[in-house]
């Protein structure tokens, strides 16, 4: 079985998971993900997070909380 990728968005709304996807390519993911703030990003409760899944590292988070 191979893994759907290692770039992983997630879309979530109070906490819980809405959508999801995955990607091989960072920049593939990056460009989703301002897509998806821009989508979503205005909707109350909304969390938006890039992870790499290989490193654990967050890449990028809507809001940004720092």
């Amino acid at each position: 079985m191979t893994s759907p990728g290692r770039y992983h968005l997630l879309l979530a709304s109070e906490g819980r998971p809405v959508q999801h996807g995955w990607w091989w390519s960072e920049q593939t993911a990056r460009d989703k993900f301002r897509r998806w703030v821009g989508e979503y990003g205005g909707l109350p409760g909304v969390r938006i997070t890039l992870v790499d899944e290989e490193s654990g590292d967050v890449l990028a988070a809507w809001p940004d909380e720092r």
